[in-house]
C-alpha cells in the first residue's frame, strides 16, 4: 500500500504504515523507527498522536476492527432475512475482507493475540472486542436458524471460520491459495443442517413406517 504524503494527514500515514508493517512482519518484530520511516514523520509526531507504540498498535487494530465490522454489516444486509445465508455470512464477509489490500495473510487479531498477552496492554481490549463480535453475532444468527442448541452451532461455525483463516495463512506460505470459500461454506451449511431442519431432505417414502 503506497502512502501518499501529499494527501494523507500524518496520523493516517502512521496508521497505514503501522498496519502494513505490523501485519506483514509482526508487532514485536517491527520497531518504531521502521514505522516512522515508512510514514515519513518525526518521532514527536507519533508521540503527539498516539503516545507510543502500544497505543499505535491499539489504534491500528481498532481501525481494522471497524473495517471488518462494516464489511460484515454490508454482507448481512445483503442476506436479508434468509437464516442460512445469515449464518454463513461470516465466511462471505471474510472472503470480501481478504480481497481488500493488506488482508491476504490471515487474521490480524489472532496474530496480535499471540503477541499481546498482557491484559493491561491497550490493544488487548481490541483483540477481545473482535472475539466478542464473532461470538455474539454467530450465536445470534445460529439462534435465528431455529437450532436446538444455538451455542453448539455457533461453535461449529466459529471453528469453520478459524479453519478458513488458518488455511488461508498456510496457503500464503505454500502458494496454493488456502481453503476455497465453497469448501468452507459447504462445511458451515452442513453444520446448520445438522442442528436444524433447514436444508434437510424429507425422508424417502420407502423409509416412512406405515400407519397402523
Amino acid at each position: 500500500m503506497a502512502i501518499d504524503d501529499t494527501r494523507a494527514p500524518a496520523r493516517e500515514r502512521l496508521l497505514d504504515a503501522a498496519e502494513e508493517l505490523f501485519y506483514e512482519h509482526g508487532i514485536a518484530a517491527t520497531g518504531v523507527d521502521a514505522v516512522l520511516r515508512r510514514a515519513g514523520v518525526a518521532p514527536a509526531t507519533l508521540y503527539a498522536h498516539f503516545g507510543g507504540k502500544d497505543h499505535l498498535v491499539a489504534a491500528y487494530l481498532t481501525r481494522r476492527l471497524e473495517r471488518w465490522r462494516t464489511t460484515w454489516d454490508a454482507v448481512l444486509q445483503r442476506c436479508g432475512d434468509d437464516p442460512v445465508a445469515r449464518a454463513l455470512s461470516v465466511l462471505d464477509a471474510l472472503a470480501e475482507f481478504q480481497r481488500s489490500p493488506g488482508s491476504a495473510r490471515g487474521c490480524a487479531f489472532l496474530a496480535a493475540s499471540v503477541e499481546v498477552v498482557d491484559p493491561t496492554h491497550p490493544a488487548h481490549e481490541v483483540v477481545a472486542a473482535d472475539t466478542r463480535l464473532l461470538h455474539e453475532r454467530l450465536h445470534a444468527e445460529a439462534a435465528a436458524t431455529g437450532a436446538a442448541d444455538p451455542g453448539a452451532l455457533a461453535t461449529e461455525l466459529l471453528l469453520v471460520y478459524d479453519g478458513a483463516l488458518a488455511a488461508r495463512a498456510r496457503g500464503c506460505l505454500s502458494g496454493d491459495g488456502g481453503m476455497p470459500l465453497d469448501t468452507a461454506r459447504a462445511l458451515a451449511r452442513a453444520a446448520v443442517a445438522r442442528h436444524t431442519t433447514i436444508g434437510v431432505a424429507p425422508p424417502s417414502i420407502d423409509t416412512i413406517a406405515p400407519l397402523t
